[in-house]
């Protein structure tokens, strides 16, 4: 007898996060073992609150939307961040809500918090002989997670940076005078993303001259060392830091106080701010600070193709796994060439995942922790290929309508 599927969205947004979900949705739709595809709007939270949405009747048939969805950034079922907390009438909730909809297969989609709910909940069916098989979807551009070569997301966030960092080094290039440009990449605990600016670097031009990253300590006076011999053989300097670095006691130099968020992360107030004073008050030419923030993980427009495409492809795997019995794993990849670039999937124990941390390689930093090394090119380089072919509508991206979100009294509709 067939059964229906659920699937959420949780965490941080990517710019190919809803690629996952429409890939998931898609194939959902071929198996006769699954029924009616739900989704939870804003997550585990919004299931406890019975805020779902049949996805069948908003997909079936139309495949321009669904289209239109995996080209989509942030999250078409809004996110969430909610930490279950093991206790046992929380489950029953959850169960509970899962059973009015006649739930066979639960699915997540999110980082390293987010396999933490689905391991919790795998655990707790097994325990409790129920039939709901759970499966877990990776994503996250901070490249974090442990089990999975490089996860969705990333690439589109890294080919943004890289991006940014050149189109700010051309800016910069036209002035004869001294200036410092300290452009700030998302990274708490791991210097991908501000690894990844390494790309902006061809035959024409050497920007960023310095990439600083978590893994390791940062000294703020051999920083201003670093960026006065710089300015010594070059009038613009361009500097790339990741959020999260901090000095030899592990302290973030962006810390705001004792602020921590719900899963205990300290909350930063902007590294590259920070370091502008340094620069202002110790070196004394034109900086600026430039903090990417959002902007990193929500350009859709310059998504990489081989990110949409793997993002897809992952979603496609969990929906197989889940339908197959699998359940507390999640779907993954890992590299087997880089020449010609390919990938097989897989599944792998969730508990891997859960709130585990991959840091960025130490042996991938150069000796003097300013820069990285030409591995990062070679791992990073066939990530960002590929252009998507972003519907436009009006000279803008035509993204499906997620203001539903936003407005409680906005039914959804969208144009197709």
């Amino acid at each position: 007898m067939a059964k229906n599927m659920i699937i959420g969205q949780s965490g941080g947004p990517t710019a190919v996060i809803n690629a996952s979900l429409a890939g998931a949705i898609d194939y959902a739709f071929r198996y006769t073992d699954i029924d009616t595809v739900y989704g939870m709007v804003h997550g585990i939270q919004g299931l406890l609150e019975d805020n779902v949405k049949n996805l069948t009747e908003h997909f079936a048939n139309r495949p321009s939307r669904l289209n239109r969805l995996s080209m989509t950034p942030a999250m078409f079922l809004g996110s969430c961040r909610f930490k279950l907390s093991g206790d046992k009438d929380e489950y029953e909730r959850i169960i509970k809500a899962l059973k009015k909809y006649d739930i066979g297969y639960f699915l997540y989609i999110g980082g390293n918090d987010s396999m933490d709910t689905v391991e919790k909940l795998s655990k707790y069916v097994e325990e409790n002989d129920i039939d709901i098989k759970v499966v877990g979807i990776p994503k996250t551009i901070d490249n974090d997670l442990v089990g999975i070569d490089h996860s969705p997301g990333f690439a589109s966030a890294a080919k943004y940076v890289a991006l940014a960092v050149r189109n700010v080094t051309y800016d910069t290039a036209i002035y004869s005078s001294k200036s410092v440009h300290i452009i700030e990449a998302m990274g708490r605990d791991a210097g991908w993303l501000a690894a990844a600016s390494v790309l902006s670097r061809d035959s024409k031009n050497v920007a960023p001259h310095l990439i600083y990253l978590p893994e390791v300590a940062f000294s703020v006076e051999k920083f201003i060392g670093d960026v006065k011999r710089k300015l010594e053989e070059y009038n613009s300097v361009i500097v790339v830091v990741s959020e999260g670095i901090r000095d030899e006691n592990g302290e973030y130099i962006s810390a705001k106080g004792d602020m921590v968020d719900k899963f205990g992360h300290k909350m930063l107030s902007g590294a590259s701010a920070y370091l502008q004073e340094v620069v202002e008050e110790q070196i004394g030419c034109k900086v600026r600070s430039l903090e990417l923030s959002v902007l990193q993980r929500s350009a859709g427009h310059t998504a990489s193709l081989t990110d949409i495409t793997e993002a897809q492809n992952l979603g496609i795997y969990a929906v197989k796994a889940a339908v197959a019995g699998e359940s507390g794993v999640f779907s993954t990849l890992r590299r087997i060439s880089n020449a010609p670039y390919a990938v097989e999937y897989y599944t792998e124990k969730v508990s891997v995942v859960a709130n585990a941390i991959k840091r960025f390689p130490r042996q991938w930093i150069n000796d003097e922790g300013n820069d990285v090394t030409d591995d990062m090119i070679e791992y990073i380089k066939p990530l960002v290929k590929g252009v998507a072919q972003i519907p436009y509508r009006d000279g803008l991206p035509d993204y499906v309508n997620v203001s539903y979100l936003d407005n409680k009294k906005q039914e959804y509709s969208d144009r197709k």
